[in-house]
């Protein structure tokens, strides 16, 4: 926290912070994984990028340059002790006076790292949720900020008290958009697409990474406005993140698309995981080892 490391049972916020009250925060959300050669995280410095890229989007002036962060995150990870973990980076206006102007807030910055096992398991079942995913002329959904997640929030609880595991959103235009953590492809007739930055989704270092993927494997892949029937017409359907994974879903809005992952779901998924840990070397420059 701002530098220092600090237990886990110390590491405090004020309750007047502004971030609490006004979502004036944004975060990133990476993974170390176990390797051959001890742990290593996976796309460091793409994540902290977009870190400092959110922040700029909210006007939230960060005090460390990506440097400092890189070097915390791998004292973090290394001090904590674990072969492979999540890692939480979050950048929040603190206590200094309350108003939403906040003009004497300072930015503090944290990291924490814990034991976390994929998001969702394998099979999700998916519903369209009634809420829309924000307006990119209201919030600016470029950013991975803390306010915007509230939406993912009132889906998520709406899809699990209607017995579904993960919901998808659509924006204003009734277009495909995101799930609530996590960017969507569909494949159909071999060909990946995923909806673009434009419709709404967060632009996933994990969706870049599926896109590499599928290139080197000679999978055709495209950015392209997807309709809800376009999930109901597809081979297959997955989803992808740094928290998730890559997981098949099993059924949209209860239509069924198979127990199982389909063939370039599962490929995709295999190839993905022997990059995160280490088992390619065409990949190493994504992974940042973390020293004892």
């Amino acid at each position: 926290m701002d530098g220092e490391l600090v237990p886990w049972g110390e590491a405090r916020v004020h309750v007047l912070s502004h971030a609490l009250h006004y979502g004036t925060a944004v975060l990133e959300g990476t993974r170390a994984y176990e390797t051959a050669r001890g742990p290593a995280v996976f796309r460091l410095d793409d994540h902290l990028r977009r870190l400092m890229a959110s922040a700029r989007i909210i006007g939230l002036a960060m005090p460390y340059p990506v440097e400092e962060l890189r070097e915390a995150t791998l004292r973090t990870v290394a001090a904590n002790g674990r072969p492979s973990c999540y890692i939480r980076h979050l950048a929040h206006r603190g206590y200094g006076e309350m108003g939403i102007a906040a003009r004497g807030c300072p930015t503090s910055v944290s990291i924490a790292t814990w034991e976390w096992g994929a998001l969702l398991g394998s099979g999700v079942r998916l519903m369209t949720s009634s809420w829309r995913r924000n307006d990119q002329t209201v919030v600016p959904t470029a950013a991975k900020a803390t306010g915007p997640y509230l939406n993912s929030v009132l889906a998520k609880q709406e899809a699990l008290d209607a017995g579904y595991d993960e919901a998808v959103l659509l924006n204003a235009a009734g277009y495909v958009s995101e799930c609530t953590g996590a960017n969507l492809f569909v494949v159909r007739d071999g060909v990946l697409a995923t909806p673009p930055d434009s419709a709404g989704a967060l632009a996933g270092l994990t969706q870049d990474t599926v896109e590499r993927l599928a290139a080197d494997l000679g999978l055709p892949a495209v950015r392209r406005e997807l309709m809800r029937s376009d999930l109901y017409a597809a081979d297959e359907v997955f989803l992808c993140g740094t928290a998730a994974g890559i997981v098949h879903v099993s059924s949209v809005d209860r239509r069924e698309l198979g127990e199982g992952p389909g063939p370039v779901t599962a490929r995709l998924s295999d190839a993905y995981d022997a990059v995160v840990h280490g088992r390619d070397d065409r990949y190493q420059h994504w992974l940042t080892p973390v020293a004892a």
